[in-house]
């Protein structure tokens, strides 16, 4: 019987973000059950972030979690994202931080995603000094809790530039500071993925597979994976080739846009997504 190359690099293990497919937590599990999958990406439960679940409401989720054998290969904050800008109360960022840490320990993760802050109105230059001084905290105070924050390329001031992020890691200087790389955000932000991804890959540490082209008003259209111009199946080779041990999370945006407030939840729509997925994962091998 043949054995696996061992120049090759084991199949990546696929998630979802499950408030796509449902708001409450039964729901999302259903989703990953349609798919086979066990593992969650937690972003809120019940239309409320994870962050600001009460005490019992996080206990019971993370009950229900352990009891259907499903585990939290990362969580998503709001910290940095398109709602808190720079010049915003970096109080909130650090006591969500506090929240989530506490919260990891229990879900056994380590992931917690975090974006780099749009600019409240400040020119470049400072826009980029108080992010470097906010996450560099940030990424100190993650490490003494034995987490890793990793920065999406999506809102902020390194969301679009693979030279900020590499000089964000840079300034930084912390492995507790990583990367997440969205394959289909460069769509609506204007860049290719494949060129910065093959920029900053070594730095990627989990990763969000969406898919999408330009819609006739100047939008974005969200599309099954494959289908869009994100060159889906090129990022998953790239991966493949600098060995990322890391998980794929499913974020279709096809049903529910949650930045924009946009659409609902759809559970059969977050499993025919999953199952393209899948075939794309299983074809780029």
């Amino acid at each position: 019987m043949p054995t696996p190359s061992a120049d090759r690099a084991a199949a990546p293990r696929l998630a979802g973000i499950g408030d796509e497919a449902a708001p409450d937590l039964p729901g999302q599990l259903g989703a990953l059950a349609d798919l086979g999958w066990d593992l969650l990406e937690l972003r809120s439960v019940d239309g409320t972030p994870l962050a600001r679940l009460t005490d019992d409401a996080f206990r019971r989720a993370a009950d229900r979690l352990g009891g259907a054998g499903v585990a939290v290969p990362a969580v998503a904050s709001k910290i940095g994202d398109w709602s808190r800008p720079v010049t915003g109360d970096f109080d909130d960022d650090l006591a969500e931080l506090d929240v989530l840490a506490r919260r990891c320990a229990v879900l056994g993760t380590r992931i917690v995603r975090i974006m780099s802050y749009p600019s409240g109105g400040l020119p470049g230059g400072e826009w980029g000094r108080r992010v470097r001084t906010r996450v560099r905290e940030l990424a100190r105070r993650a490490a003494d809790r034995g987490l890793v924050l990793a920065v999406e390329n999506c809102a902020g001031w390194a969301g679009d530039r693979a030279d900020r992020l590499l000089g964000l890691v840079a300034a930084v200087d912390s492995p507790a500071l990583r990367l997440l790389f969205d394959t289909g955000n460069g769509v609506a932000h204007g860049y290719a993925a494949l060129p910065m991804l093959r920029r900053v890959a070594p730095f990627v540490v989990h990763v969000h597979v969406k898919d999408a082209r330009p819609g006739p008003d100047g939008g974005t259209v969200y599309v099954p994976p494959g289908e869009g111009v994100a060159d889906v199946a090129g990022c998953l080779r790239l991966l493949a080739e600098h060995r990322y041990e890391g998980v794929l999370s499913l974020e279709p945006h096809v049903s529910l846009r949650p930045h924009l407030g946009d659409g609902r939840p759809d559970r059969a729509a977050f499993t025919e997504y999953g199952r393209a997925l899948a075939a794309l994962v299983a074809g780029a091998r």
